[in-house]
């Protein structure tokens, strides 16, 4: 099953590249979510709309998690569920940056089997199934071998590297960041950069499908505390997001304060 469910991931997410293909660079009309949770484009709501119809049309028992729909607790009964968001990085998306993601995942019994991260504008496929190995394009991804965090190239937010967030000195790093967490998550598992930190809780549209990816590639993801993450919760959050090749992954989560 976890196969014929990344075929129908792989289908829907070229189709969302499409979608957003015809919007992108094109002004959209845009409104802020409740909360100061950042914006939303037409393009979010109709590729999401999108996605929602053919996923839910293959698998009609399985249930429904999104960044874009409201969220309904009858997911939490479902064996499956999908976990979607329909542009990781909307805001990117609106600047017109090309580093915006389409994110699709399958969790049964609050682990994901099957993932795509899809960036329409880079043309970049990854994929996995649990047991199956990580994908770009169809070749073999791996983490980096890095094993010490100073020096080490970091996706992370500038206050992840703010002194109360680490026990002992603040490790040297060479921080970047991309837009979409999706696609951070992406980049480690394909040793384009040796870890990824977030300190903040993360929606699980945000990491099911790149936490597959990195975990299939070799990585290791936790959050803050060395915890599994576990999908399809209620409320849907994890508390921060380590990931790293293992060696890595130890020496940041005995760092953090």
């Amino acid at each position: 099953m976890p196969a014929l469910d990344l075929a129908l991931l792989t289908t829907a997410a070229l189709e969302a590249g499409q979608l957003a293909r015809r919007y992108w660079r094109t002004s959209p009309e845009t409104w802020e979510k409740p909360g100061h949770q950042g914006p939303v484009s037409e393009a979010d709501i109709a590729i999401d709309r999108r996605l929602r119809q053919m996923l839910t049309a293959a698998r009609p028992g399985y249930g429904w998690l999104s960044e874009e729909t409201e969220d309904d607790p009858a997911r939490l009964g479902a064996e499956r569920v999908f976990i979607v968001d329909p542009i990781d990085g909307t805001r990117a998306f609106l600047e017109g940056d090309r580093s915006f993601a389409h994110a699709l995942a399958v969790a049964e019994a609050g682990r994901v089997v099957a993932a795509v991260v899809f960036l329409p504008m880079r043309d970049k496929l990854y994929s996995a199934i649990r047991g199956g190995g990580a994908y770009l394009n169809g070749a073999s991804i791996r983490p980096s071998a890095r094993s010490a965090l100073d020096g080490a190239s970091v996706l992370a937010t500038r206050p992840a590297l703010d002194p109360e967030h680490w026990d002992g000195p603040v490790p040297h790093v060479h921080r970047a960041l991309r837009a979409s967490l999706a696609y951070r998550l992406c980049l480690v598992a394909e040793g384009r950069y040796d870890a990824m930190l977030t300190i903040r809780d993360s929606w699980h549209w945000d990491t099911a499908a790149g936490s597959l990816i990195l975990t299939e590639a070799g990585a290791a993801v936790t959050d803050l505390g060395g915890c599994p993450l576990i999908y399809n919760t209620a409320p849907p959050l994890s508390r921060g997001i380590v990931a790293a090749p293992p060696a890595l992954h130890a020496e940041i989560l005995s760092r953090l304060a």
